[in-house]
């Protein structure tokens, strides 16, 4: 028992110091070894540097390749203007009238393709502003309509995309980008019909109370320079280049909306085509030598297509867009150093994570998971992500403390009941996007802060749209899956 109040403490107090601006990077380490004190004859210089760096280490050995040319890509699509071209073409092609829906698909479109979240949120705010102001419907539903398009369907939902919360879940699962995809897509409808329902819901409730966009300090992005310390780190520890912050002048004009656009396409197709066509007709015989790890190809085959695809769309995206950029050196300077915190910050969640599931308190919780989920793993692994994410605050964090803890148990599972490995894969992707946006995420702060709002104005619709509607959307994907499996 002792134990367990080792774990629960020690779990309290990383949300708590967490929320407060504490890097995870000392948090986590510590944290970990704190829940091991309370453990009997757990030697603690062991478990940090055999069991906390060993995962840690291998996190970083397994995705450093996605997090560094994802964004260095989203640093490039802002800085050459294809992101806010992008977002300014949906907008003249649905117009003011539809401006909470052009909004959000401009989010989703460029979170779609690999574009980090917080450079869409500040490449979108000040046209989202503006067009609020057009239309006159409040500026407290902006956060929201960005988390919308940005922080739900695009993130866990869709097909292919090439977040972060996609790929974790291949190497565990032996799956690719695109598992599962008609209940992914299934999912994301839910997400996007909901929140776009609640949305407009809210915008005719606030006209017909005479409610418009009010009266606000207007200075788009650059109102970030009044961040504060805590804000500027908390901005940089969920993977945003606070150098961003500063507006930078453009050279030439911005792309076109359909030269903007072609990178995103590039990296959807290409990730299609390397998972389900070139890859998989590769000879990979050697990666069963030991040299090359002893794995088979199925491990590799997500991450592969991943970075090809990225790799081949940031060639194409410098080569359109390097005239646009002040300096594209410091430009991909600046990307791969954005790539770094991030990756070492989630990380150390798996570390904490490997740690809790070393120690001898954790078959209690293993049990209680269990029990819970009763016979069917989907129901145990969808409420032990995201339970792991809201505790967090982090969608890729949670993920990663459930699978490095319990990932082979869930494959072994369905592989015995018959379950396929990409309905594992897709109810892990989604149940990250339901209580990892509680107030306390990194990226709900950072947005209602580009926004220069407050939890207490905004946050009310972002619950809804980012918790509520994804929560339903992954009780319906395993009602779904337990039913029909995975299509």
């Amino acid at each position: 028992m002792t134990g367990l109040v080792g774990v629960v403490a020690a779990l309290a107090l990383l949300i708590w110091f967490a929320y407060r601006g504490v890097s995870v990077l000392l948090l986590a380490p510590a944290m970990a070894l704190l829940a091991a004190a309370f453990a009997a004859g757990v030697p603690l210089l062991a478990t940090y540097t055999q069991v906390f760096m060993t995962a840690a280490g291998g996190f970083v050995v397994s995705f450093f390749p996605l997090f560094l040319l994802g964004a260095v890509f989203g640093k490039l699509m802002d800085a050459s203007g294809a992101a806010e071209a992008i977002a300014q073409g949906i907008v003249r092609r649905l117009g003011a009238q539809r401006a909470i829906l052009a909004v959000v698909l401009a989010c989703a479109l460029l979170t779609y393709g690999g574009v980090s979240l917080f450079v869409v949120a500040f490449a979108v705010y000040p046209i989202a502003a503006a067009l609020f102001r057009q239309a006159d419907i409040p500026k407290r539903l902006v956060p929201a309509t960005i988390a919308l398009g940005a922080f739900t369907f695009t993130m866990t939902a869709l097909p292919g995309t090439p977040a972060i919360q996609n790929a974790i879940p291949m190497p565990y699962f032996g799956t690719t980008p695109f598992a599962a995809p008609g209940l992914g897509v299934i999912a994301a409808l839910v997400m996007f019909g909901c929140g776009q329902w609640w949305l407009s819901r809210q915008a005719a409730r606030a006209r017909a109370a005479g409610e418009g966009y009010g009266v606000h300090d207007e200075r788009g992005p650059a109102a970030a320079r009044g961040f504060d310390k805590d804000q500027r780190e908390r901005a940089a520890g969920e993977g945003f280049d606070v150098a961003l912050i500063e507006p930078h002048p453009a050279a030439v004009p911005p792309p076109g909306f359909a030269l903007a656009l072609s990178p995103i396409v590039l990296v959807i197709a290409l990730n299609y085509a390397f998972s389900t066509h070139v890859i998989p007709d590769w000879d990979l015989s050697y990666l069963a030598e030991p040299r090359y790890g002893g794995v088979a190809p199925s491990s590799v085959l997500g991450v592969w297509s991943i970075i090809l695809s990225l790799a081949i769309a940031i060639a194409w995206l410098t080569a359109f867009g390097h005239r646009r950029l002040a300096s594209l050196r410091q430009t991909l300077d600046d990307g791969a150093n954005a790539a770094v915190l991030p990756i070492f910050n989630t990380a150390s969640l798996v570390g904490f994570g490997a740690v809790i599931a070393a120690l001898p308190a954790f078959e209690l919780i293993r049990a209680a998971v269990d029990q819970l989920g009763a016979a069917n793993p989907l129901v145990s692994l969808a409420l032990a992500v995201n339970v792991l994410a809201g505790i967090t605050g982090s969608a890729s964090g949670g993920m990663s403390i459930a699978l490095q803890a319990l990932g082979a148990d869930y494959l072994a599972a369905a592989t015995r009941l018959g379950i396929d490995p990409a309905l594992l894969h897709r109810v892990t992707t989604v149940a990250t996007g339901g209580l990892d946006s509680l107030p306390h995420n990194g990226a709900v702060v950072t947005l209602l802060a580009i926004c220069g709002l407050t939890h207490r104005q905004a946050y009310k619709d972002i619950f809804m749209v980012a918790v509520v509607f994804p929560i339903a959307a992954l009780v319906l994907l395993v009602v779904l899956g337990t039913t029909f499996g995975a299509f």
